[in-house]
């Protein structure tokens, strides 16, 4: 076998994910044959004894990927110092490989996430430079007002960068109670962004469900039903994480010409339906 960066070779494994392993081999945590590694070395795992935290790294499990609906108040994490229920705490019966949660849903959130012991695609789905989608419902008191929606699209700082919705539109008016349901798109993925966007709008989200990750869609599934993703749809999820970000100049414009449009759309849409 050839040589591999060990920090592959350890999520490869279904340990942590690669970005992880990376942060374990930079404290020190990680040895090969005794002595302790250096990060981004390389290494052939059928030829030297690796160990994490003092304890020998297991070989490579089979890689699997799951598609889960996260209910609401679940932890999207392998553990809770809380001892809160976890994604994890839903699969572990019928699942032996050891898998963690690609990404973020925060614990009032609900909707798919992904759960694999594949690291290279988990980073690759995770990380925003690869502008993977994610679709959102969103349920909020009232509606956005003309201003309201411009303040959601200018977006928010989040950790010190600013980030912004790829698209926003009204899904339906509530047919009980002054709601209203959003449908929106991002390519971030920080923790509470869709959160930040309305609340920088003045409203507070009442509900909140992902509906997409990239070509990864299931309206078939209910909160605590899972499922494994087709052959076809892990090779379809890994040709959307390995296109280019930033399009050409003159799709850019058409795009932000879309985007005006959309805007100037909502405050029209908004008025008929208040005549």
């Amino acid at each position: 076998m050839a040589e591999e960066r060990l920090q592959k070779i350890i999520a490869r494994a279904g340990l942590c994910s690669r970005r992880d392993a990376d942060e374990m081999i930079r404290e020190g945590r990680v040895t090969v044959d005794g002595q302790v590694a250096l990060p981004g070395a390389k290494v052939d795992p059928a030829h030297v004894h690796i160990k994490v935290d003092g304890k020998r790294l297991k070989a490579p499990e089979a890689l699997r990927y799951l598609l889960l609906y996260k209910p609401r108040e679940v932890m999207t994490t392998c553990d809770d110092p809380e001892e809160r229920k976890t994604v994890l705490d839903i699969v572990r019966p019928v699942v032996r490989e050891r898998l963690y949660p690609v990404g973020r849903l925060d614990y009032h959130s609900e909707g798919l996430i992904i759960l694999t012991n594949d690291g290279e695609l988990a980073a690759r789905v995770a990380h925003p430079r690869h502008g993977l989608v994610r679709e959102y419902l969103v349920k909020i008191r009232g509606d956005l007002s003309d201003q309201e929606y411009r303040k959601l699209m200018a977006g928010t700082s989040i950790d010190g960068r600013h980030v912004k919705p790829r698209r926003a539109r009204r899904e339906t008016r509530g047919r009980s109670g002054p709601n209203s349901w959003w449908r929106v798109e991002v390519t971030e993925g920080r923790t509470h962004e869709v959160r930040e966007f309305f609340f920088r709008a003045g409203h507070h989200v009442q509900r909140l469900r992902r509906t997409a990750i990239g070509p990864l869609r299931d309206d078939s599934l209910k909160p605590g039903d899972f499922r494994t993703l087709s052959e076809n749809e892990v090779k379809t999820l890994r040709r959307a994480t390995s296109k280019k970000t930033a399009p050409p100049a003159g799709r850019r414009r058409r795009a932000g010409e879309r985007g005006d449009r959309e805007r100037k759309s909502a405050p029209q849409r908004s008025a008929k339906r208040k005549q």
